[in-house]
């Protein structure tokens, strides 16, 4: 944020850390823009490399879905406020009224797990919602090829990879469109709330069900082109070009890293200019200690080879 105080602070912590960076890379382009206009950097100092999702884990499996028009909606991740949990807790009562075939599975622990036990409690659920709690990591592929539609609604969102990985196990996606959200998936794999209420969110989940009970989703077609989109390959690569504009760029004199840390205050720049010379020293120190020389170098890497 711009306008509380925790966000003022947490700009100024970026601010201070972005003046000792040549250049960034976010994870969208919502969150470059976010990060652009937080830290007062310029924007072509801030590459957007997505993340990605390692496609070999994330199969489909549509033997573990129950058969139409039995659905399972899945929501795997943390159970907190940002991630939307108390809209969700809002939604199953209705959706489990209004869909009879519908069932809902919420893998993941957090401090809104509470709000969740409560409401299957209140509305006397427990054979229509299945709490996993804490989910290992392994685990993740196997519940996720358990439902037809996964559920997203966080608050805010740089970019996602839950809905990669659930789009890659060949799960329709239904998600609140914010930050970098609407980046993510083309429209065949995933629908939006207009709003951030129960009623849009309904909306959404209607037109999701029809379109999966329609057989209007092909599980391994979306993860042909999951694969395409997002890879560690592609993900590498673009890294490397960025790593390569770095090299070369010219030595920064110390007048001009101390003419930006200035920028940041009055008083706060001079605290960072300090912080600046002491880890300077810091480092000085170690050099004496573990001289350069003596750390052993990383072999260059032949690209083909470890192709092959």
């Amino acid at each position: 944020g711009f306008d509380d105080a925790g966000g003022i602070h947490l700009n100024k912590v970026l601010k201070f850390t972005f003046a000792n960076i040549d250049r960034a890379i976010a994870v969208s382009h919502v969150c470059r823009e976010n990060l652009v206009l937080r830290v007062d950097v310029k924007a072509d100092h801030v590459f957007t490399i997505p993340n990605a999702v390692d496609t070999s884990l994330f199969v489909p499996d549509p033997s573990l879905r129950p058969t139409l028009p039995r659905i399972n909606i899945v929501y795997v991740g943390r159970l907190a406020h940002r991630k939307g949990i108390d809209l969700i807790a809002q939604v199953i009562p209705i959706a489990c009224e209004k869909f009879k075939n519908v069932n809902f599975i919420i893998g993941g622990d957090g401090p809104k797990r509470l709000v969740l036990d409560e409401m299957v409690e209140k509305h006397q659920l427990q054979s229509r919602v299945e709490l996993l709690g804490r989910l290992p990591y392994s685990r993740v592929r196997s519940v996720m090829c358990r439902g037809s539609i996964f559920l997203n609604c966080s608050l805010t969102e740089s970019f996602g990879s839950a809905i990669v990985e659930a789009a890659c196990c060949g799960l329709f996606v239904v998600a609140t469109g914010v930050g970098g959200v609407p980046e993510i998936l083309p429209p065949s794999m995933i629908r939006y709330t207009k709003e951030h209420d129960s009623k849009s969110l309904l909306v959404a989940l209607e037109e999701a069900i029809d379109l999966v009970t329609s057989n209007g989703v092909n599980p391994f077609s979306q993860h042909e082109h999951i694969k395409k989109l997002y890879n560690w390959r592609n993900v590498a690569e673009r890294t490397v070009k960025v790593y390569t504009c770095l090299s070369q760029l010219d030595d920064e004199s110390w007048n001009d890293r101390f003419r930006r840390h200035m920028k940041l205050g009055s008083i706060s720049g001079i605290f960072s200019v300090f912080l600046v010379v002491v880890d300077w020293i810091l480092l000085q120190i170690l050099v004496l200690l573990k001289p350069a020389d003596s750390i052993e170098v990383m072999p260059s890497i032949d690209p083909l080879r470890v192709q092959q």
